[in-house]
């Protein structure tokens, strides 16, 4: 059994990693979280606790983020190579710890992009990719998410939410983007297709309220990551599209929430149908963004038939 929570030092920076299996020389599973900056540790380790019979799950915060917040200086070059770079010096570190050669890689909406990202640079280390809440094409995704709540405000009748809403620029390269970026966003939870039956992320608030593993400045520091995060890396993410990028040489999972608005499941489908490497795909029908805890069970299994541990 391996229970470790401990801040290693990645590309100069210490970032904190807990690494867990319920049995020695499990398979490594990275998990890559959302965001950019929105840390899940409590989230994975009372949602995905059973993913731990199967594999060393590692649950890595990003730089900046959760458990590995500190404030980004001025002339710091914060990136997405950056985080990438980030990655492999993680992956790195466990292969050599663990013994491994490869690990599984499990990226969930920005962790998503990243885990394509790394898999087109390193994919010697990854066995397989696995996609949550899988990101595409970032302004065309803008685009459907716009689209989705500017349809419910006139369903709705809501003329001043309506009004606002077509005055934003989807590419948001727009002087005041982050406010718009944020009252987008905060409609497609309103609406409930970002969290499934919920107007709200109370429930996981409250996961990191009763999490043993989170403190007070713990819970502090992930509101500052996650807003520092998204303004230092959505100009950037906002010109990343896989689109034309139909085979990997890693084999692709994408497991999706059918009534994800959060980030388009019926496109990330869209693009999975043009992919031409060993792939699967999962819907999961009473979920929007987060499949991994609103079907918890279904998710595990899943993920754990990967493994090839019985």
């Amino acid at each position: 059994m391996i229970n470790k929570s401990e801040l290693w030092v990645i590309n100069g920076k210490q970032q904190f990693v807990s690494v867990r299996s319920n049995m020695p020389n499990l398979p490594l599973l990275v998990y890559l979280h959302g965001g950019p900056g929105d840390a899940a540790l409590p989230l994975v380790h009372k949602y995905n606790r059973a993913l731990e019979n199967h594999f060393t799950v590692v649950v890595w915060e990003q730089r900046g983020a959760g458990k590995s917040y500190y404030p980004f200086m001025a002339n710091e070059p914060v990136n997405i190579q950056m985080m990438i770079d980030d990655i492999h010096g993680l992956v790195r570190q466990l292969l050599k710890k663990y013994s491994n050669e490869k690990v599984y890689l499990l990226g969930h909406s920005w962790g998503s992009m990243l885990g394509l990202k790394f898999i087109q640079q390193y994919p010697a280390l990854v066995h397989s990719y696995i996609g949550c809440g899988q990101v595409v094409n970032m302004l065309e995704g803008a685009k459907r998410q716009h689209g989705f709540v500017l349809s419910k405000s006139r369903e709705y009748k809501q003329s001043k939410i309506t009004e606002r809403l077509l005055t934003i620029d989807t590419t948001y390269s727009q002087n005041d983007w982050l406010n718009d970026l944020l009252f987008v966003t905060r409609l497609v939870v309103k609406y409930k297709k970002s969290v499934y039956g919920k107007s709200n992320y109370n429930q996981f608030v409250k996961d990191f309220i009763l999490s043993p593993e989170y403190g007070l400045r713990d819970l502090i520091n992930r509101e500052k990551g996650s807003l520092q995060s998204i303004k230092a890396f959505w100009p950037e993410l906002m010109k990343v599209n896989f689109s034309e990028t139909t085979a990997y040489e890693v084999p692709i999972v994408f497991m999706e929430g059918r009534y994800d608005e959060h980030v388009s499941s019926a496109l990330a489908k869209e693009y999975y149908d043009s992919i031409t490497t060993p792939k699967q795909f999962y819907w999961f029908e009473k979920s929007s963004h987060f499949p991994q805890w609103s079907e918890a069970e279904k998710f595990n299994e899943i993920v754990s038939s990967l493994s090839g541990v019985k």
